[in-house]
């Protein structure tokens, strides 16, 4: 059930993404920027985190999950370091996933061969 639960939360993330990009005018960069900014907000709101409990891939995976990491990084960093926290607790955060990022790009981009897109 649980996995279940992951695709369907997972799944309807990703639709309305697939349906902004082809009804709108949008482009992808900004709605991922959409999506990173509305985690922070719902998670803000106290919405994401029953989301994510819920669902839990589904939810934490997609880019609104990365807000909603920032958002509760920001919260436990401003409880502990008072308003340095702001800075610092999303970064603190979120630091395994971006350097996870970052080293695997670099190892594909070292790996793969650019084309030209002539």
């Amino acid at each position: 059930m649980e996995y279940l639960r992951a695709f369907i939360v997972g799944g309807l993330i990703c639709v309305i993404g697939q349906i902004l990009i082809d009804k709108t005018q949008l482009t992808p960069a900004r709605i991922l920027v959409g999506y990173v900014t509305a985690g922070v907000i719902l998670s803000a709101l106290g919405l994401y985190g029953p989301l994510v409990e819920f669902a839990g891939g589904g939810a934490s995976v997609p880019l609104s999950g990365f807000g909603h990491l920032l958002a509760q990084g920001v919260r436990e960093a401003v409880d502990e370091k008072g308003l340095l926290g702001v800075l610092t607790g999303g970064f603190t955060a979120a630091a395994a996933g971006i350097t996870a990022a970052m080293f695997f790009g670099f190892i594909v981009a070292m790996i793969g061969k650019p084309k030209s897109k002539n």
